[in-house]
C-alpha cells in the first residue's frame, strides 16, 4: 500500500475494526451461547492463522517455549474471551467492556513490577482514574449485576497476565506462529465447556453467521495483520496511542448498530478512563537490551493482536 494513503487510512481503519469486535460479539452471543461462538471462532480462526503462518514460513516453538505459548495463549484468548464474552451474555454494554479492556496497558505496567520495571506515581494514577472511569460506566447500566463487571475484571486479568507472562517467557516468538498457536489451543477449551453447558441451540443461525464472518476475517485477520504492520513501519509509541480511541467509538457504534443507550454517566466513564490511559501511558521506556528486544517490548506496550 502507499505510504500516503497508508499514513491516512491505516489508524481508522484499525480503530474501527477493533470496536467492531465487540459489537459482533454482542450479536454473536445473542445469537448462540457464548461458549459455542468461542468455540466456532477459536477452531475457524485458528485454522486459517495456522494456514496463514505456514505460508508465510512463519518459526515455530518447540520444547518449553512452546509449553509457555500455550499457557500465555489460554490466559490471552480463552480466559479473556471466555470472561468477556460472558459477561456480554449477562448483558454487560459493549462501552463498559471496551473501556475496561482499554485498561490492560494500565494493568501491564502494574504487574511489569514482577519484571524489574518501575512503575511511576503517574501510572499509579492512571490506574486509580482509569478504574473510576470504568466504575461510572458500570453504575450507569440500566441492569445492573456484580457478575458482569466482575467477569470483566476476570478477563482483563486474563488479558493483562497472559501478556507478562508472554513477555516473560517467549518474548522472541514469531507473531505469526505465537498467535495461531494463541488461538487454536483455545478452541477445545472452549468446546469442553460448551460441552459442559449442554447448550448448542442457535436462536438465530443468520445472525450466527455472519458475527463469525466479521470476527474471523475482520476481526482475528484483518486486525491482527494491519497491527502488525503497523508496528513494523512505526514505533510502538505512536501505534499505542490509536486504542485511547477504541472504547468512545466502540460505544458510538453500539449506540448506532445495536441500539445500547449511550447515557451521561456512561459518556463521563469514557472521558475519565481516556484520562487514566493517558496518565498511565505516559512514562519513559526503558532502553532495550540484548536479552530484551525492542519486539519483547512490543509485547509488554500494546495490547495484543488476535484478541478482538
Amino acid at each position: 500500500m502507499d505510504n500516503r494513503l497508508f499514513e491516512v487510512a491505516g489508524p481508522p481503519a484499525l480503530i474501527l475494526m477493533w470496536s467492531s469486535a465487540f459489537i459482533a460479539g454482542i450479536i454473536g452471543v445473542g445469537a448462540a451461547p457464548p461458549m459455542l461462538v468461542l468455540f466456532a471462532r477459536f477452531g475457524i480462526a485458528g485454522l486459517l492463522l495456522i494456514a496463514y503462518a505456514l505460508l508465510a514460513r512463519a518459526v515455530w516453538p518447540r520444547g518449553k517455549v512452546l509449553a509457555h505459548t500455550l499457557v500465555a495463549g489460554l490466559l490471552m484468548q480463552m480466559v479473556q474471551f471466555g470472561a468477556f464474552y460472558t459477561a456480554m451474555h449477562e448483558h454487560v454494554t459493549a462501552a463498559v467492556i471496551s473501556l475496561v479492556q482499554g485498561l490492560s496497558p494500565v494493568v501491564i505496567a502494574v504487574f511489569a513490577g514482577g519484571l524489574g520495571e518501575s512503575v511511576s506515581a503517574r501510572q499509579w494514577l492512571g490506574f486509580g482514574v482509569g478504574g473510576l472511569g470504568v466504575g461510572l460506566a458500570v453504575v450507569d447500566q440500566s441492569s445492573f449485576s456484580l457478575m458482569g463487571p466482575l467477569l470483566c475484571v476476570i478477563g482483563l486479568l486474563g488479558l493483562s497476565l497472559g501478556t507478562v507472562y508472554q513477555k516473560r517467557f517467549t518474548p522472541a516468538i514469531d507473531p505469526r506462529a505465537g498467535t495461531a498457536l494463541h488461538v487454536t489451543v483455545s478452541a477445545p477449551f472452549a468446546g469442553a465447556m460448551a460441552v459442559a453447558g449442554g447448550d448448542f441451540h442457535i436462536a438465530d443461525p443468520a445472525r450466527f453467521a455472519g458475527s463469525m464472518v466479521w470476527m474471523v476475517l475482520v476481526n482475528s485477520m484483518g486486525a491482527f495483520l494491519l497491527l502488525n504492520t503497523m508496528l513494523q513501519r512505526w514505533d510502538t509509541t505512536r501505534v499505542s496511542r490509536f486504542f485511547f480511541a477504541i472504547p468512545a467509538v466502540t460505544a458510538v457504534m453500539a449506540w448506532l448498530i445495536i441500539d445500547q443507550p449511550l447515557r451521561p454517566l456512561t459518556v463521563a466513564g469514557l472521558g475519565v478512563g481516556l484520562v487514566g490511559m493517558v496518565l498511565a501511558s505516559r512514562r519513559t521506556a526503558p532502553n532495550p537490551t540484548p536479552a530484551e528486544p525492542e519486539a519483547a517490548h512490543r509485547h509488554l506496550s500494546m495490547p495484543q493482536p488476535a484478541r478482538v
